[in-house]
């Protein structure tokens, strides 16, 4: 029988006799396991260096870090500030930031994050770190580079006008090292070979510009140098330049896109590992031999909707896991009934139990450029769950009585329904019978079968549930407009699939009316749940705010608009939606969407929060315009709604003097899950962005941009920096980096024709303009949002994820015969996006069939299976792509 042994039992052995059993372990019942053999021998041989180091070593790298009880008693007394250190990834070496929080961001007098310049004063913290700084006196605060730089930290460009100075420090201390696992790439051959036949130690370059490089200790250098492998910190010694860590196993092969893809995962701590044989023990059933049904029970404690409303939902083409639904009807008394219908997850899901705690975990569904990773099995959420057209569910539902000319609120009824919708509508079909273009009638397949007669009838009854809905919604949406809502911009994708499910088309999504109107009534929905649950509950109700931006974000936004002549008043929200609404330049709509896209970037991120953790006055939804909010509609993709439908059970439970059955958590519970689901929301949105721009690489690589008419565009100059520009590119819906300037010192000169070369001169940077001028005396200025000509390449990594890299070659738009032929070529563009893809995909394919042994090692990532990569592509949901100028505090 093995003897338990406590970790203080074996932290009391010496390091060697432990070193030693953990061998004679492993050779003795384990002589096969290859793996564990290696990741046994590489941690050993890392102690062993690191004790080895700690002798020889008398110098310093970094001063040692204050005692814990020092740095506790600086941050009460002020003396020391506590953060969470931001690295900038486009100027890692030298370019970090902390962001106040806790007590500091209460009892300081900063109004700024706190920079960090250099490795020697961020003294062993890595991003991420919740760390200590002591701020350097006034004299010594330095501005941040407000220069173009390279993503691998080239500092050729530093000191270049730096912008005014901001409060600078060092870090002194460590709160909370944030270490996870990290993908790196080894050396080159010829870089090991460099370092001598017998070197062991090898310093490996992670993916994540954010972090530095890591040394650990292998003999399979040489071997792994082609793949993404997976490693772990161990320590940060004073005495050592770098990190001591140890390999921990194989992803995949360089360019490889299940590899990059699995590298991604990795990046954002994302597990995708398929559900347990437990988990799927606690789902329901529902085959052909045995069908889900309504339970007699049920039927007794629900009220049943099925003969009563009308109920349809609309939703994106080939969705399957429909969260909501929506109806009206006119009541007897005259007055209208909204009702909003929410898939009953909690049903299926009770709490605590196997898939409670996956579902928990995931916290959220991710969305990926090609697939997607489920937070629940796909029996709940594309089948028993999901509220698809023609069969009985269980639903939460929300309805409201409405006055029947104002449609101000009379009173709301939560609770536990029984629904059967009657449509599952896509929004393109919604909206034109919104429009009256009943044609579409022919492709809404519960029309199908119906005689002329009965057709109509029912075709006239939808068509005014739309209608009414819509115009409902308009009053909806005009009141929290006249409360300061905002509309900002992002970019939104969707992936248009086949018969097949292979990618057919990638389609920018088109803003339509009815996105409006559902969107309307789900917030609705949510708000008055956000209030109830508060009012139930209010040290212990789970609502998401979304605080007020830091002023000092917006200077950027105000300089830009000033530019084309606008003001932009961002003193409160609704300052900010009407200054927005009138920086309209009727020559180009594109202002007006930069314009939006920076003030989307100046917010701060909406936040899950428990209430018994902030003042009411802090529950506050900025962008909403609403003082309370949370979310209800999609419970079968966000955990938090999860939550949020177990709440307001318990309060309807409450109302009637009922026992609440629901264990609810506590104040302080509560808020540790809240943190946990931000973080991976945070991860989801980081991995969506990540997955889009390597397929956007993987469209233009291996292409001629000298030669392929896809590599040339128009763009439009959203940012001036001292050694460049910024531009947005409408087409792709890319975002990056215009050089003015190149690594040789020579800069741009634009003849009469507008193109472009290369020659010896200097820039000069303006407030809204930058001039190049050459020796020879000939000069081009580019203003803010000046169209220009680019040209597109893929700017290739072994270490970190390829870029796209643009090129000015003209100082006049990209020119086309006319707008018709513009708009022919961007569907035919997104059409050669799409071969394109599929094509590296199949090479991808083959080359991993040429790697077995390393396909099995990383396969266990990919959970979409069968022979087409794009079997699970699902609508890309909230895709903001990632925009290069907001390099910090995001």
């Amino acid at each position: 029988m093995p003897v338990n042994l406590s970790r203080d039992y074996w932290s009391l052995l010496p390091a060697q006799l432990v070193d030693q059993v953990s061998m004679n372990y492993l050779d003795n019942f384990w002589p096969d396991l290859k793996a564990a053999h290696e990741l046994c021998e590489s941690i050993l041989q890392s102690r062993r260096e690191r004790e080895n180091e700690s002798q020889e070593s008398h110098g310093k790298e970094y001063p040692e870090h204050v005692p814990l009880e020092v740095l506790e008693a600086g941050i009460k007394s002020g003396r020391y500030i506590q953060g969470t250190l931001n690295v900038n990834k486009h100027r890692a070496q030298i370019e970090a930031f902390v962001r106040l929080q806790g007590a500091s961001s209460k009892d300081s007098d900063l109004v700024s994050d706190v920079l960090i310049h250099g490795m020697k004063a961020r003294n062993r913290s890595i991003h991420g770190d919740v760390v200590v700084v002591e701020l350097l006196p006034k004299s010594e605060w330095k501005g941040r580079t407000t220069a173009l730089g390279e993503n691998d930290g080239d500092d050729k460009a530093l000191g270049e006008s730096p912008s005014e100075p901001m409060p600078t420090g060092r870090v002194v201390g460590i709160l909370q090292k944030n270490w996870r696992d990290y993908v790196v790439t080894f050396p080159s051959i010829e870089e090991v070979q460099s370092q001598g036949k017998n070197a062991q130690k090898i310093l490996v370059t992670p993916w994540d510009y954010r972090i530095p490089k890591i040394r650990i200790s292998t003999q399979q250098a040489e071997a792994l140098q082609d793949f993404r492998v997976v490693v772990r910190i161990d320590s940060w010694e004073s005495t050592s330049m770098y990190p001591n860590g140890h390999f921990v196993r194989v992803l995949g092969r360089i360019g490889d896109l299940e590899g990059e893809i699995a590298t991604i995962l990795v990046e954002n701590s994302i597990s995708v590992v398929p559900f347990s044989e437990a988990q799927m023990c606690e789902m329901p059933v529902n085959t052909p031999e045995n069908p889900w049904k309504v339970s007699s029970q049920e039927e007794r404690e629900r009220e049943d909707l099925r003969k009563t409303h009308l109920v349809f939902s609309i939703d994106p083409s080939g969705c399957e896991d429909v969260d909501d639904t929506l109806s009206v009807r006119a009541l007897d008394n005259g007055n209208l009934e909204l009702g909003v219908h929410i898939a009953d997850v909690t049903h299926f899901v009770a709490p605590h139990s196997y898939i409670d705690i996956e579902a928990r975990t995931r916290a959220t569904t991710y969305y990926l450029a090609d697939r997607r990773y489920d937070m629940l099995p796909a029996i709940l959420s594309a089948d028993v769950c999901s509220l698809l057209g023609g069969v009985d569910r269980y639903a939460v539902s929300v309805m409201w009585e409405l006055d029947k000319t104002s449609y101000e609120i009379k009173k709301v009824w939560y609770g536990r329904t029984i629904i059967r919708s009657a449509y599952k509508l896509f929004y393109e079909a919604a909206q034109d019978l919104l429009d009256g273009n009943f044609s579409v009638v022919k492709d809404i397949p519960e029309f199908k079968d119906l005689d002329e007669k009965s057709r109509q009838a029912k075709l006239e009854e939808l068509v005014w549930a739309i209608r009414k809905l819509t115009d409902i919604a308009r009053h909806i949406r005009a009141k929290r407009d006249s409360c300061g809502a905002l509309e900002l911009e992002g970019v939104e994708v969707r992936i248009q699939l086949d018969e097949k499910k292979n990618i057919h088309d990638l389609i920018p999504k088109q803003p339509l009316e009815v996105h409006e109107t559902v969107a309307e009534c789900m917030i609705l929905a949510n708000h008055w749940v956000a209030k109830k649950i508060w009012e139930s509950f209010p040290h212990q109700a789970l609502l998401r705010r979304h605080p007020p931006p830091h002023q000092e974000f917006f200077s950027e936004l105000r300089e830009c608009a000033k530019a084309k002549g606008f003001f932009i008043d961002t003193r409160s929200n609704k300052a900010l939606a009407d200054s927005l609404d009138n920086a309209n330049d009727p020559n180009d709509p594109i202002v007006n969407k930069l314009l939006r896209s920076m003030a989307t970037q100046a917010m701060s991120n909406a936040l899950y929060f428990s209430t018994g953790s902030c003042a009411e006055e802090e529950f506050h939804h900025y962008g909403l315009a609403l003082d309370k909010y949370t979310h209800f509609t999609s419970p079968i993709r966000r955990y938090s709604d999860i939550i949020v439908h177990r709440l307001l059970m318990a309060a309807i439970s409450k109302d009637k003097k009922m026992e609440i059955q629901e264990n609810l958590f506590s104040n302080k519970d509560l808020e540790e899950l809240c943190r946990h689901i931000n973080n991976r929301n945070r991860a989801a949105q980081h991995s969506q962005k990540q997955s889009t721009e390597l397929f956007q690489c993987m469209y233009f690589k291996d292409k001629d941009p000298e030669t392929e008419e896809r590599c040339i565009s128009d763009g439009v100059i959203y940012s001036i920096r001292t050694n460049g520009v910024l531009v947005f590119i409408p087409r792709f819906g890319i975002k990056g980096a215009a050089y003015l300037r190149n690594k040789d010192g020579l800069v741009v000169s634009c003849g009469p024709d507008g193109h472009s070369e290369w020659k010896p001169g200097s820039l000069q940077r303006f407030q809204n303009k930058i001039t190049s001028t050459t020796t020879g005396g000939e000069s081009v200025t580019f203003h803010l949002f000046d169209h220009v000509t680019v040209r597109i390449s893929v700017q290739t990594s072994r270490c970190h994820s390829d870029t796209i890299r643009l090129e000015i070659i003209s100082n006049k738009p990209h020119m086309t015969p006319d707008t018709e032929l513009l708009q022919q070529s961007s569907l035919l563009l997104k059409s050669d996006l799409v071969k394109e893809v599929t094509r590296s995909v199949e090479e991808a394919q083959l080359a991993q069939e040429v790697a077995v042994n390393i396909t099995e090692d990383y396969q266990k990532y990919c959970q979409t299976k069968g022979r087409s990569l794009y079997t699970l592509l699902e609508e890309i949901r909230d895709l903001a792509l990632l925009d290069v100028s907001n390099s910090y505090g995001i």
